[in-house]
């Protein structure tokens, strides 16, 4: 200080002395403003135990039981990963485009950050470069900059300067590479180099190649301006230029570089979006089930956040079952819908007012036009103005002049579906399939619908008859009948009127689903039996305590269908359909796992239930399933059955191998609208082929032999033995003399005690 004092005693010149006055001063400020940042006076900074304790925040992932990562749950997508899975290329790369004396400075590059203030403040050119290091992004990346203003840029990067110094004397550079790495966005809201390797190549980032590498680090100077996704040609560019700085800087050389330059840009993008990829209902599903697990663990003080945690869910889902399922159902469905449409020709349901009326007052559009003070009328006129809208179809999204009722309209003629696929017994899910677009239409008809079955409840019925001790070859008329103590409610056959003078088998009835032999077996077995047989077998949705119920007039989820059925081919015992093995957290430590719901008794006896299974196989062989083998030449080991609801509204179809039990429904989601006919909206038309064509596909491969070849246990000869009747018996020539097939039978429908 004394020198400093005696040099400015010497200079005689006043305007020397002044400068020199006000360099000193400027300095002091300047030491003064520094000392300021670092203690906290313009924010705290984090010290060195807050720097070494920080989390990420992780996204949660979503495998399959084949290890396939399906999904995520985020709110921002972030895997991170340690130094040695990052590719050398990764490495490489981002030192020589990014900070290429990252290993000869301490956090701060001095000569890189004076060219930068030398170009920027004196010569004025706009594009001199940031001057940061890695160190300084890392800083950037942890400590995010609260707001954009000019006037705060100077502190925030002194601010990381101080923090990049405090991360460079805790972390070594191989973590700080890392942490970066973990940290940097890539755009489309993906924050690490592991989930933007998943996102844009299909792989992890230890299997990128080093012009892959070259690409997403080109990303981080312009994430939207470079993405390859986006704009192939300046994320070309950009990546040909960070392969001639690894050039540069001996990482690779001029051979390699020529080499590379000269390949395409090539990407495998893979979306883990809520709308797309695979399997979206299940992933919602299992979703909903996470937050309930959540909540249970935090009342256990154990808090949970499946969006910041990383998390790891193992589901029950097979991968490659699942992409073949989804497949079949689009290619069934596109070609249903076309067959739907044309067999309405122009009088077709949805244009119906009433309808269309009803469909409109449900829309929260409607509802907010109403709540803004519209009256009805002025709320229908607002819903007809037209505007530019994307509206979906079979063939994809296109973009017309349509008004909201238009929308409306085009929504409510589509069909839609409800799948599943379960181990029958574990109840493990093999697939799921909600819908056929979770984008457009989000209700999911596996856990969420509950529909008429149809036809596919006879099985209970026959079931519980058995139970009853009624033989197998017993014959029941298929003669419809008024029953006057119904108010003359008539159950009736599609067949032909020959049948008045026919008596089919129980096996026969079922297998060809003759509605009037089910009223008579339900009725000779009696309701509540039917009912407490129904339950026993897993069927927990309440049902409808009148004869109509051997039509299958109850509603009924599709899962809960699926768990039901599985009893005939586990030992009489239900499941539980569960999606979720086990839930890890992200170092794989375990947190919970899911055993199989299991019924602990059986619903019915092992020789009711070998009977009912050859029921079910004559459904197939030679019964309104027939089309398995004629149409489809399947030839696996099975047994199924359809099912079609009053008025075509609903279709189904159940079918079993001996180790899965798949379940299907397809109708519209508005009730009033149903099939033109039976022909096209029975379940052998409408539902039956989305497994039929599936199992084609399963049965081409070789890895799905354990199910598609596997053989139904040998039937017991004393089994077949019991069965071992004729199918049908006509009446003899007096009975039909003197009954008219136009003519019903009238009586009351008798009611039974149950066999308690």
């Amino acid at each position: 200080m004394k020198n400093l004092l005696s040099l400015f005693g010497r200079i005689k010149s006043a305007p020397l002395r002044y400068a020199l006055l006000g360099l000193i001063t400027l300095a002091g400020l300047l030491f003064l403003f520094l000392v300021s940042i670092y203690a906290g006076a313009w924010g705290k900074l984090p010290s060195k135990e807050a720097l070494s304790n920080f989390r990420y925040q992780r996204a949660s992932e979503v495998y399959t039981a084949d290890s396939v990562l399906i999904g995520k749950y985020y709110l921002f997508d972030r895997q991170p990963i340690g130094y040695s899975e990052l590719a050398p290329p990764l490495i490489q790369s981002l030192i020589a485009i990014e900070d290429e004396r990252f290993y000869r400075h301490s956090g701060i590059d001095y000569p890189s950050l004076f060219r930068v203030a030398f170009k920027t403040i004196l010569l004025q050119e706009q594009s001199a470069g940031g001057g940061s290091t890695l160190t300084q992004q890392l800083a950037k990346n942890l400590y995010p900059r609260n707001e954009r203003k000019k006037t705060n840029l100077v502190v925030d990067k002194i601010k990381e300067m101080f923090i990049a110094k405090r991360l460079e004397d805790h972390f070594s550079k191989e973590e700080i590479i890392m942490h970066y790495l973990n940290t940097v966005s890539f755009g489309d809201n993906t924050f690490g180099v592991e989930s933007a390797s998943l996102r844009f190549f299909d792989k992890h980032a230890s299997q990128l190649k080093i012009e892959e590498a070259a690409t997403l680090v080109g990303m981080l100077k312009a994430t939207y301006t470079y993405n390859p996704r986006l704009f192939p040609k300046n994320s070309l560019a950009r990546r040909n230029l960070v392969l001639q700085s690894m050039e540069n800087n001996d990482f690779i050389s001029s051979a390699e570089m020529d080499s590379l330059k000269t390949l395409p840009l090539v990407i495998d993008y893979k979306e883990f979006d809520y709308n797309s990829g695979v399997a979206p209902y299940f992933r919602e599903e299992v979703r909903k089930q996470l937050i309930r697990w959540s909540e249970e663990q935090s009342e256990k003080g154990k808090n949970y956040n499946i969006y910041t945690d990383g998390l790891k869910i193992y589901t029950t889902l097979n991968h490659k079952m699942q992409l073949m399922a989804e497949a079949a159902m689009k290619v069934h469905m596109k070609s249903l819908q076309k067959q739907f449409e044309a067999g309405y020709g122009k009088n077709a349901p949805w244009n119906r007012k009433r309808i269309l009326e009803r469909a409109v007052h449900s829309t929260a559009h409607y509802k907010n036009l109403l709540k803004k003070g519209l009256n009805p009328q002025q709320a229908w006129d607002s819903l007809q103005t037209k505007r530019s809208m994307v509206l979906v179809d079979w063939n994809g999204e296109k973009t017309v002049m349509a008004s909201p009722l238009d929308s409306i309209k085009h929504y409510l003629k589509f069909l839609n579906t409800g799948s599943i696929s379960i181990d029958p017994h574990t109840g493990a899910v093999k697939t799921w399939i909600g819908g056929i677009d979770f984008k457009y239409f989000k209700f999911d008809h596996v856990a969420q619908s509950r529909r008429q079955v149809g036809s596919t409840f006879k099985p209970f019925v026959y079931t519980a008859a058995l139970e009853m001790g009624i033989a197998p070859c017993t014959y029941f008329s298929a003669q419809e009948v008024e029953y006057e103590n119904l108010k003359g409610w008539t159950p009736s056959n599609s067949g032909k009127k020959d049948e008045t003078f026919l008596n089919y088998s129980m096996e026969e009835g079922l297998s060809k689903s003759v509605n009037t032999v089910a009223v008579k077996v339900l009725e000779r077995t009696g309701i509540e039996n039917v009912l407490v047989q129904a339950k026993n077998m897993g069927i927990f949705s309440e049902l409808p305590n009148q004869p109509s119920l051997a039509l299958g007039t109850g509603e009924i989820y599709v899962n809960e269908l699926a768990g039901a059925y599985a009893s005939f081919l586990n030992e009489g015992k239900a499941v539980f359909p569960f999606l979720i093995n086990r839930i890890t957290d992200q170092n794989d430590s375990l947190l919970a796992s899911f055993e199989p719901k299991r019924a602990t008794t059986s619903a019915f006896s092992k020789e009711t239930g070998q009977i009912m299974l050859e029921m079910l196989k004559s459904t197939i062989n030679s019964g309104t399933a027939s089309r398995m083998r004629s149409t489809y030449k399947l030839n696996n080991d099975l047994a199924g059955k359809t099912g079609t609801t009053q008025n075509n509204k609903d279709a189904w179809f159940v079918g079993l191998l001996p180790g899965l039990v798949h379940v299907t429904w397809v109708g519209a989601d508005d009730h009033e609208i149903g099939f033109s006919s039976t022909a096209v909206g029975q379940g052998a038309n409408a539902a039956l082929p989305i497994f039929a064509l599936w199992l084609q596909k399963m049965n081409a491969d070789r890895a799905f032999d354990y199910l598609t070849r596997a053989k139904f246990d040998e039937t017991p000869l004393s089994i077949l033995e019991q069965m071992d009747c004729e199918p049908i018996k006509r009446d003899g020539f007096f009975k039909r003399l003197f009954k008219s097939p136009s003519n019903k039978k009238s009586r009351n429908f008798k009611t039974r005690d149950t066999k308690n």
